[in-house]
């Protein structure tokens, strides 16, 4: 649930920022196909991206990342 005043990450947003080459193929294809079901394991499994790339294009769009103080376990 996204807190007044700011709008979540939305799905693969990142990708498509950075015009990420296996994004592109993925939206040329229909979706459920096995070429589409084949791109979709590949960034499930080998993203050709790194945490610290998505961490740093976060906080260069201006993106918070927040949680509850406390959590139920």
């Amino acid at each position: 649930m996204p807190m007044s005043g700011y709008r979540e990450y939305q799905r693969r947003e990142f990708c498509k920022d950075i015009q990420c080459p296996i994004q592109l193929e993925l939206e040329a294809e229909q979706d459920g196909s096995q070429a589409h079901e084949a791109l979709r394991t590949i960034c499930k499994t080998d993203c050709k991206y790194t945490t610290y790339q998505f961490h740093h294009w976060l906080i260069g769009k201006g993106y918070l990342i927040v949680r509850p103080e406390t959590q139920a376990r």
